[in-house]
């Protein structure tokens, strides 16, 4: 077994640009690559890549991992796993936290295989299930499969965030309807190269794959209890994917400031017509203070609406233009018992 390192300054990576690799021969291609972003998994890793090993895809496997910047013992786990491995191994480490779209992104660059599998590092998807998914993609010529589960074990509240994501990316984006976008997916070669085009600085991986193809199913897969810890979505992460979605693919949210606009310029017109008719016919009536106050805070709302959806799309124009990684690589490590051993 071989087990090379490449240590390389911490320069994001332009697009179409590939790291410093440490074989002097890229490996030849596999049939199935799984790409793991990991975060707060040093507890799960070990045990996921393990099961992972011994399955037996038609042409192959390989396993890449990105720690997404973790703070835990990530790091110390993954660069075990490059020893006693018995399956390629590319681990690459983030030098910072960029979140899960960015470091799938970055496992997508480095992945070799025909068909490319993104999961969890979590084991709530059974690692048994990835030949089903690869199988249902390879021998169907699907380009895209995702899974869907009959039970979701996830909390409640991420539960209702799901369902509320996957609303309006049946609006914004364009997928079969009723899709289910699942971070446990399955993307041909074709597919994957396509969607690494993409340099910017906020990647939606789902809404990059929308635009690349339509021939795309789903399967129903199980979805086990998380085994250790807590999921590392919040409202606050879960909001920021939500914005990625809506800003990056589609023009929507202009419009419905739009349309927000024109409904309080309507009401607003209807108010000067009541205000006048008001002042001609009721002359005894005092001025209203509590409904001068209402309109007030009614447009003063929706212009802070307008204001804050064009301010979004303007601040992420101007962070892409002073070009705002999409990911910044600080170390690359690869082992492949298959491997002849290289020799300076």
């Amino acid at each position: 077994m071989t087990h090379e390192i490449t240590p390389f300054p911490a320069t994001p990576v332009p697009e179409f640009a590939s790291t410093p690799d440490p074989w002097p021969t890229r490996p030849e291609p596999v049939g199935l690559s799984i790409v793991i972003p990991v975060y707060r998994g040093a507890a799960t890793i070990g045990r996921l890549v393990d099961e992972l090993s011994r399955l037996k895809p038609e042409g192959g496997l390989e396993v890449v991992l990105v720690n997404d910047g973790s703070p835990d013992d990530s790091d110390v786990a993954c660069r075990s796993l490059l020893g006693t491995s018995t399956i390629p191994i590319t681990y690459i480490e983030h030098a910072r936290n960029y979140g899960e779209h960015n470091a799938v992104m970055t496992g997508l660059r480095h992945a070799r295989g025909a068909y490319v599998i993104t999961m969890d590092d979590d084991l709530q998807n059974p690692p048994e299930e990835v030949l089903r998914l690869y199988d249902h993609a390879r021998l169907g010529g699907w380009d895209v499969v995702y899974t869907r589960y009959a039970v979701k074990q996830h909390e409640g509240w991420r539960n209702l965030g799901s369902r509320f994501a996957n609303g309006v990316a049946d609006r914004l984006l364009d997928k079969p309807k009723g899709l289910y976008l699942s971070s446990f997916r399955c993307m041909s070669a074709m597919v994957v190269q396509a969607v690494t085009r993409y340099s910017g600085p906020y990647p939606y991986v789902d809404g990059l794959v929308m635009q690349v193809t339509q021939r795309i199913d789903s399967i129903e897969v199980r979805h086990l209890p998380r085994l250790e810890g807590r999921s590392n979505y919040n409202l606050r992460r879960l909001v920021r994917l939500w914005l990625n979605l809506a800003t990056s693919f589609s023009l929507a949210p202009l419009r419905l400031a739009i349309y927000a606009g024109l409904a309080m310029a309507t009401l607003g017109t209807l108010g000067a017509v009541g205000t006048i008719a008001e002042a001609l016919f009721l002359r005894d009536t005092p001025s209203g203070w509590a409904s001068t106050m209402v309109v007030i805070l009614l447009v003063g709302g929706v212009q802070s609406m307008i204001l804050g959806v064009l301010g979004e799309y303007v601040g992420r124009t101007f962070l892409s233009a002073n070009g705002k990684p999409q990911g910044t690589v600080r170390r690359i490590e690869r082992a492949d018992p298959s491997h002849p051993p290289h020799v300076a």
